[in-house]
């Protein structure tokens, strides 16, 4: 086997995607950008929830908005649902693992925060629950998903943003997730300064 042209096959393969799903993608990730801005400006904050490496890109996430992207700024409210060891293993322990981060939004979620939900098979059923309790705390949810959104795209409303990555192959659509966590952090940040 060839390791170096797998490799460079590697980043075509997710450069042909990114380049591939960029013009659908982009409208819904303006939309997100708006509503996480209004929620950050109105005094709100992002809820972010994901597993194993979205929940990665949720604790990446919440670290560029309570630090700063690439912008001198303050620190916007964030908080990855994913990083309390304590909180998820009682809730695991004590009731299911699909209620760990439902418990948390319940908790801590106000009417006009923001949760961003990040699935890249759009089946975690701890991250579906989470989106039901978002919206019984009248919550917007801003969903990473991919494949054909599976349940958690089932469960999204007319309010909610849906980015959703269509591709069956798993490392690819973290790719993406990625870039558009970079997207996301960006815009907001443009919006909230002012930068055109």
């Amino acid at each position: 086997m060839d390791l170096i042209a797998h490799v460079v096959e590697t980043f075509n393969a997710s450069a042909r995607l990114k380049t591939a799903v960029a013009p659908e993608l982009a409208p819904h990730v303006v939309r997100a950008v708006e509503r996480m801005s209004q929620c950050l400006l109105g005094g709100g904050k992002l809820l972010i929830c994901g597993n194993g490496g979205s929940a990665a890109d949720a604790q990446h996430m919440a670290a560029e908005f309570v630090n700063r992207f690439e912008m001198e700024r303050p620190g916007l409210a964030a908080i990855a649902l994913t990083t309390d060891g304590s909180a998820l293993t009682s809730i695991a322990n004590d009731y299911d693992f699909s209620m760990v981060f439902s418990k948390q939004v319940s908790a801590l979620g106000q009417p006009g925060d923001v949760l961003v939900a990040i699935s890249t098979s759009g089946n975690s059923r701890n991250v579906v629950e989470a989106v039901l309790a978002a919206h019984a705390r009248e919550m917007v949810v801003v969903a990473l998903i991919g494949h054909d959104g599976g349940l958690v795209g089932d469960v999204l409303d007319e309010a909610d943003v849906r980015i959703c990555v269509l591709s069956e192959h798993t490392a690819r659509i973290q790719e993406v997730h990625g870039l558009v966590v970079h997207c996301l952090c960006d815009g907001v940040d443009r919006t909230i300064l002012g930068v055109e």
